[in-house]
């Protein structure tokens, strides 16, 4: 009933307001053409072909050691982390549960996994946030060291995560040998014996239905949340949010910027950025807890994800409230060892690493072209598909 009440007031905004739910509609979907695709899908297509070549298995014994005592999670976990820090939402969730589905991973395993290897990839933090929003390269090394060490410790907390409802006999491990991952992945080739093309067409087509699923949310929270601002919805709370902020001395333009992150953190990057009224330390702690959290945008994509198996989802909410809080407070603490130009003769230690933005320009340049060249390719493996199974 009250999801039904929510559907309708949505839809009665959106025909009282076409023009601006239009503009916030194209706004999501020229982002997700630009950016999202084509940046994440080289890394869902590459996902799925390690995993179809016992590359995870691989990867699992000889990370047994480390991410089990570290996150208490199977080794192969640490295929997940590297990919999801790498391609940035949703690859954790969507990676943990395939693993869940193939049985890699336990119920509660698969829910500590999904809840810390989901994060902001490093192309955004550094590219679009720091160079397209803020326009400071050096920014981005702050957020993103922030960003990735919450992420850490999130994993770190939830290793404890329902810790009592597992057996508690203890397994000796023996340190692994490069000669038992040879034949853990050679065995898993065997097992999974499908040609590579059929791997590789199998891997585009599961890819692109990850990431048109993505496109329609973030086009989807766009309006909601162009919406919520004009039915005043984004200022009430902003309000409400004064009296958290004015006691802590931020500016209380900050407030609706806020709001709009924790929805759509692009959209509320953005804004931040574009306060004039604050200081720009205030401004990198309230984008890396929204980078942290995530938005609910994201969070549907991967509340949807998660639903296609028994992952619950609760843990991975509470996992972003932890690793927003985490961000903000690393931002603080590294501020002046990060950001702020040592005072004394010693050179600063993060000098070296400043971001080339070429790559992310490049990316919004050409995006588009690779949007549609790939939905073309996925067209054609449909249509064969269909046209196998209707011979069959």
């Amino acid at each position: 009933m009250g999801m039904g009440m929510v559907a309708l007031i949505l839809a009665v905004t959106l025909i009282l307001f076409p023009e601006q739910s239009l503009q916030a509609s194209s706004r999501g979907l020229k982002m997700w053409w630009e950016i999202v695709f084509p940046s994440l899908l080289p890394f869902f297509i590459i996902a799925e072909i390690l995993i179809g070549f016992g590359v995870v298995r691989f990867i699992g014994v000889l990370l047994e050691p480390i991410m089990r005592p570290l996150f208490n999670v199977p080794g192969n976990g640490g295929f997940v982390w590297a990919m999801g820090m790498a391609s940035g939402f949703p690859a954790g969730a969507k990676l943990s549960a395939r693993l869940r589905a193939e049985g890699e991973l336990t119920q509660v395993e698969a829910e500590r996994l999904a809840s810390f290897t989901n994060c902001s990839n490093p192309l955004f933090i550094c590219g679009a946030v720091a160079v397209g929003f803020f326009h400071d390269a050096k920014l981005g090394i702050l957020l993103a060291v922030s960003h990735y060490g919450a992420n850490m410790l999130v994993g770190i907390c939830m290793r404890y995560y329902k810790r009592s409802s597992e057996s508690t006999v203890k397994i000796r491990m023996k340190t692994p040998s490069l000669k038992l991952a040879m034949q853990t992945m050679h065995q898993t080739r065997l097992e999974n014996n499908k040609p590579l093309g059929a791997l590789l067409g199998n891997a585009v087509q599961s890819s692109i239905q990850t990431l048109l699923m993505i496109g329609g949310f973030i086009i989807l929270f766009s309006v909601v949340n162009q919406l919520l601002f004009l039915v005043s919805f984004t200022d009430f709370f902003s309000r409400l949010l004064t009296y958290i902020l004015v006691p802590l001395q931020f500016s209380t333009q900050l407030s609706q910027p806020f709001i709009s992150g924790i929805f759509e953190i692009t959209l509320g990057s953005e804004l931040l950025s574009k306060v004039t009224d604050s200081s720009l330390l205030h401004k990198a702690i309230l984008t890396s807890f929204i980078l942290g959290f995530g938005g609910f945008s994201v969070q549907a994509q991967v509340a949807s994800i998660l639903a296609q198996t028994d992952i619950r989802f609760r843990p991975f909410f509470f996992a972003r409230i932890l690793q927003g809080l985490f961000a903000s407070v690393l931002t603080i603490v590294l501020w002046r060892p990060l950001y702020l130009p040592d005072s004394s003769s010693t050179i600063h230690a993060f000098q070296m690493f400043e971001w080339n933005p070429t790559i992310y320009y490049q990316i919004v340049e050409f995006g588009p072209l690779i949007t549609l060249t790939s939905l073309y390719i996925y067209i054609c493996l449909y249509l064969l598909k269909m046209k196998k199974g209707a011979s069959n």
